[in-house]
């Protein structure tokens, strides 16, 4: 990738926040009417739609960057798979309830840490949307955590469950720290740290959290897909295909 300008830098910055957070709300969505019961149905909604509006803080900032030219709507609907740069972490599928807390653990950790960093950026535009999420990315590690162990050291199926889930979706972790052109750019302005800066705090939230749900950490893996520079897994066009249906089907239509 050849060195990016600071503009467009920033406007890929912005995008990949927002798609991450709008992909990770459209499956934790999925588990509406289907969670193992009524409290985490609505437990996990209520995380859905943290992520839906952080995804419209950040899509309206990268419309500001653009000049105007598209919509939230237009960044959700109307791109292909390609144009979306969210972490494949975020599209993975809800196989079972312990994928989707490990996942959310996964995510909670790294959102945690990186909002805590853009909180002293010096795009003021993007120090004031992490200080309004910083919150609710509290709560949803302290819902993550308590579910992970709770299930972990729970019975001998949901430790074996949360076992096989973190196997899964370990392999997706390097992502969160690889840094690119785009990131070393914004590092340098101080917009945005270093992903690589980010991981040893992480490690510190995760494994005492592991520990206390009897899991073991995965040994790091090769990772060939990169979500955030448009190289997706196979579960990211059917998610959107399903999300952008009516939307495309009725265009313009109004409630």
């Amino acid at each position: 990738m050849s060195t990016p300008t600071l503009a467009a830098a920033r406007t890929a910055c912005v995008l990949r926040l927002a798609d991450t957070n709008l992909v990770l709300a459209q499956r934790l969505g999925e588990w509406i009417g289907h969670a193992p019961a009524l409290e985490e149905d609505l437990g996990l909604a209520n995380l859905a739609l943290d992520h839906l509006g952080q995804a419209r803080l950040f899509y309206g900032y990268a419309a500001e960057l653009e000049g105007g030219n598209r919509s939230e709507d237009d960044f959700a609907f109307l791109r292909d798979e390609s144009a979306f740069v969210n972490l494949a972490l975020a599209e993975q599928p809800n196989t079972d309830f312990a994928f989707a807390i490990v996942r959310q653990l996964l995510i909670d950790a790294y959102q945690l840490e990186l909002y805590a960093a853009l909180e002293r950026s010096s795009d003021e535009r993007l120090a004031q949307i992490a200080a309004k999420a910083l919150p609710e990315v509290r709560y949803h590690l302290r819902y993550s955590s308590g579910w992970a162990v709770r299930l972990g050291d729970g019975t001998p199926e949901s430790q074996r469950r949360m076992q096989v889930a973190l196997e899964a979706l370990w392999r997706f972790t390097p992502e969160l720290f690889a840094c690119d052109a785009i990131e070393q750019v914004l590092a340098a302005q101080s917009i945005a740290p270093d992903p690589a800066a980010l991981e040893s705090r992480w490690s510190a939230s995760i494994d005492p959290i592991l520990a206390r749900a009897t899991l073991q950490r995965p040994a790091d893996a090769s990772y060939p897909w990169y979500g955030k520079c448009g190289v997706h897994t196979e579960h990211l066009g059917p998610l959107l295909a399903q999300m952008q249906h009516l939307h495309r089907a009725h265009p313009g239509a109004r409630w």
